[in-house]
């Protein structure tokens, strides 16, 4: 068993390259080199915008089709709108956590825009379109920063995320479709 004050001196140098790291990444973003780790994925919804839209914006029905997410709760009173607040909880791979959201865009039914304030940070934006065939594209970005290592976590998050993500709009297609 090596003895503990090489482990430590191991534990400090993974520590040092990964803040290093992190600065490159994030210093790369900043500049313009490097692309920020967005998710971005999209479907088709054989169904027309105004259904789509109907299901997929009412906040009280996303953990119908948003699996991760266990409950939400608007804070904001009366109708959605932009400046509205809302908490959700989500779990992915049996970790909770409080996802703290506000409203930024909302334009019926072409737009629906959040910003995540919780313990991560980021943006979220679904664009709809109708398509020539009568049904809906939906085009979803997701940006999400991790409270530690924000740019090295959002490129090891992204392939996790993105399927978990493109997961939620097959469950919002399903739904949506079997609705019609």
């Amino acid at each position: 068993m090596p003895p503990l004050g090489l482990i430590a001196l191991l534990l400090v140098g993974a520590a040092v390259l990964a803040v290093l790291l992190e600065l490159l990444l994030a210093r790369a973003v900043k500049r313009g080199s490097l692309e920020r780790p967005e998710i971005r994925m999209s479907i088709t919804i054989n169904a027309p915008i105004t259904r789509v839209w109907e299901i997929a914006a009412d906040v009280q029905r996303q953990p119908e089709w948003m699996h991760e997410m266990k409950r939400v709760k608007m804070i904001t009173p009366g109708a959605i709108r932009v400046g509205s607040r809302g908490r959700a909880t989500v779990r992915i791979f049996g970790i909770s956590t409080t996802d703290d959201v506000v409203i930024t865009r909302l334009e019926p039914p072409h737009a629906f825009g959040i910003r995540h304030e919780g313990r991560f940070t980021g943006e979220g934006l679904l664009l709809f379109s109708a398509t020539p065939e009568g049904g809906t594209l939906i085009n979803w970005t997701e940006y999400l920063r991790p409270p530690l290592f924000a740019t090295i976590g959002g490129f090891v998050q992204r392939p996790i995320l993105g399927a978990i993500f493109r997961s939620d709009l097959r469950h919002l297609k399903r739904l949506v479709e079997a609705d019609e």
